[in-house]
């Protein structure tokens, strides 16, 4: 059973129709923003690609990130875990939490998750295989292949990168991605500004052990919307 704006927006699209990136995006927008449609709140913009993968090898699986042109919409929180010069450079890289020991035990124990990404330096990788477990399910494990294992110089990189709007995006279990573009505030040229640095990032991690079609299927939809069908040919992919 669904609810009366979402039975009103899918019946502003064609459920047998691909529709070309741009028709897709202009369809979720007037989903976000119809008065019939729309939701007390500003939803994420969302693409979601069913990948011809099997996910049960380690040399089939999609992994990095991507920075959006333009943003995310949000304030992004960062944690960096660190300590000693480190634990400085954060601080003076304008990282809103600077994470040791004590902020460890805060999330092992407490169950503590109020930061939206997260760094770490080398050193302190070991200290967070304690709540690898907490961390990882949520997409804030940092990881070498991602980027978000940095020190020094690069810490300041990696912070401004993060809160302009840089996203990791990773494959689950089932051979699906499923990556945020942006807001429905966003113009229609911001959200494809973004869906087309995902979708040129999704492309180039093409796992060499692929054969066949790796790009399946492509959906763009809001947090409360109907999914839509991407045309891949259309959007040159």
């Amino acid at each position: 059973m669904t609810g009366k704006k979402y039975a009103a927006a899918a019946k502003l699209l064609d459920r047998s129709q691909y529709y070309v990136l741009t028709e897709a995006l202009t369809l979720i927008k007037k989903m976000v923003t119809d008065e019939n449609t729309k939701h007390k709140f500003d939803e994420t913009i969302e693409l979601h690609f069913r990948l011809g993968i099997d996910p049960r090898h380690s040399d089939q699986q999609v992994r990095s990130t991507v920075l959006l042109p333009a943003g995310l919409g949000k304030k992004v929180r960062v944690l960096v875990f660190a300590e000693g010069d480190d634990a400085r450079a954060a601080e003076a890289s304008g990282a809103d939490i600077v994470g040791d020991d004590q902020i460890i035990n805060r999330i092992a124990n407490e169950g503590w998750m109020d930061f939206d990404a997260a760094l770490a330096t080398p050193a302190m990788m070991k200290k967070l295989g304690r709540i690898a477990r907490v961390l990882g399910p949520r997409g804030l494990m940092p990881n070498p292949k991602a980027g978000t294992v940095v020190e020094g110089s690069d810490i300041q990189r990696a912070v401004d990168e993060l809160k302009a709007g840089r996203v990791e995006f990773r494959n689950d279990k089932t051979g699906n991605l499923h990556v945020p573009i942006g807001k429905g505030s966003f113009t229609i040229e911001q959200l494809e500004q973004n869906a087309s640095a995902v979708l040129s990032a999704v492309v180039a991690q093409r796992p060499s052990a692929v054969k066949g079609i790796y790009l399946r299927r492509m959906v763009v939809c809001a947090t409360m919307s109907p999914g839509v069908r991407v045309d891949l040919a259309g959007a040159g992919k």
